[in-house]
């Protein structure tokens, strides 16, 4: 598999890219799943001036090839949070899907009118050929090494 190695300069782009597709003026909250969509999150929650921003902390994966069968929510905002909100969800990747697609079921469930948001979306290896993204940054098949991919830790310091 082709790997990608970004840096934050590229995060910067991509997330540019992406933030000029929305308009704060949809959103009433940031939800930013864990751990990726965190900073993606950040960025998109300063540039756009949404100052409610909520994690979703999903677990799917497991390293680069191996996806657990149903996301494991460790924690998700209350109902009461998102009723009647008009919620962006922010991740770094639309892989299989399965994970933004369970979050934004999620919120659709607590009464939250969800969009997703990804910096890269990989349509060869969705699960979900009739869904997608509502936007995103850069459509890829290559393996994503963000810069804040633990295997990078060694570039943090000693």
């Amino acid at each position: 598999m082709n790997k990608v190695i970004l840096d934050w300069n590229d995060i910067t782009r991509l997330a540019g890219k992406l933030i000029a597709q929305l308009n704060p003026e949809d959103y009433d909250v940031v939800l930013a799943i864990t751990r990726g969509g965190m900073i993606p999150g950040a960025l998109v929650s300063e540039a756009m001036d949404l100052r409610n921003v909520m994690t979703a902390a999903v677990m799917f994966y497991q390293g680069e090839q191996q996806a657990l069968e149903e996301p494991h929510f460790l924690q998700f905002p209350g109902d009461a949070l998102l009723i009647g909100k008009r919620v962006l969800i922010v991740d770094d990747v639309w892989d299989s899907g399965k994970t933004a697609l369970a979050v934004r079921e999620r919120v659709a469930q607590a009464g939250g009118v969800p969009t997703v948001a990804v910096l890269h979306y990989k349509p060869k290896f969705s699960h979900f050929p009739e869904e997608a993204p509502d936007f995103y940054g850069e459509e890829t098949d290559a393996w994503i090494v963000y810069p804040w991919d633990p295997e990078r830790s060694r570039e943090w310091g000693p």
